[in-house]
């Protein structure tokens, strides 16, 4: 009988985004620039225990075609480009929230003023 072995998953982000990650409950390798980032993914390739990295998306746009064909290559770890968060003006969050609640309520759309 084989024992399945397993794999962890590390997330490669800036410092500002680190804090939700870890909340998770993912492990983070930290990278304050896009430059940093290709380091610390080089270093996360040695690894034998990773399974999937999940990069920030403008840190794996970065990257050097060298490495973008080295990681496509290998079938581990997996990268993934994560999109970066995108956060929306007040307000305009919410009311989109409510016209697509109403159009499924009443059946169409509705333009608020």
């Amino acid at each position: 009988m084989t024992t399945a072995q397993s794999y962890g998953v590390r997330v490669l982000c800036r410092p500002e985004i680190a804090a939700g990650f870890a909340l998770a409950g993912l492990r983070i390798v930290e990278a304050a620039s896009a430059r940093d980032g290709a380091e610390r993914l080089r270093d996360l390739l040695t690894a034998s225990d990773i399974g999937v990295v999940l990069m920030e998306e403008a840190f794996y746009d970065a990257l050097p075609e060298d490495l973008r064909r080295q990681v496509g290559r290998r079938p581990l770890p997996m990268v993934v480009p994560l999109p970066a968060p995108a956060w929306a003006p007040p307000g305009e969050e919410a009311e989109t929230y409510i016209v697509e609640l109403l159009r499924q309520v009443i059946g169409y759309r509705v333009r608020l003023k």
